[in-house]
């Protein structure tokens, strides 16, 4: 049997392992190719005007996508963990689609429908200053943003699903 302290420096290994291979520590300017072999396959791919966005998303389980575009010639241009206020300030109303917010946040984690809007809610669940939290984006019939909405996650919702 392990014993508690080899355990926690087990844990504690195994935790800077993962923090090595994060995204947000991929190195500007490094190819994509050597991006990849690092993190894995991305869980979308998306094509930019200049180049490509690879996107490593958490959802739905998980708090954060990292969006990691790469430019035209594929090196590592910008890394964005999008699940921020800054990102999903991005959210133009009555403009965005549900294309632009595949591109920025990826598939959501969860999609509803609700009683009193006629279209579905695109929902990503993130964290916020130790609170989970949800993003919810709707999206009328043609696809089109119509609303967004920030709320925290009822004690034990994720139990209840």
């Amino acid at each position: 049997m392990i014993g508690l302290r080899r355990l926690g420096l087990l844990i504690a290994a195994a935790a800077l392992a993962g923090c090595a291979m994060a995204p947000q520590w991929a190195p500007l300017g490094a190819p994509r190719a050597d991006i990849v072999a690092r993190l894995g396959p991305p869980t979308a791919v998306h094509a930019l005007p200049s180049g490509e966005r690879l996107q490593y998303s958490q959802q739905p389980s998980g708090t954060q996508i990292f969006n990691l575009d790469f430019d035209s010639s594929g090196r590592l241009a910008r890394i964005d963990q999008v699940l921020s206020p800054a990102g999903m300030a991005r959210i133009v109303v009555d403009v965005w689609t549900a294309a632009d917010v595949e591109r920025e946040f990826g598939r959501p984690g969860r999609i509803d429908r609700v009683a009193l809007f006629d279209g579905v809610v695109w929902n990503y669940r993130f964290r916020e200053v130790g609170t989970f939290r949800w993003l919810h984006v709707h999206l009328d019939p043609s696809g089109v943003v119509r609303k967004v909405m920030l709320t925290d996650e009822v004690h034990g919702e994720r139990e209840r699903r």
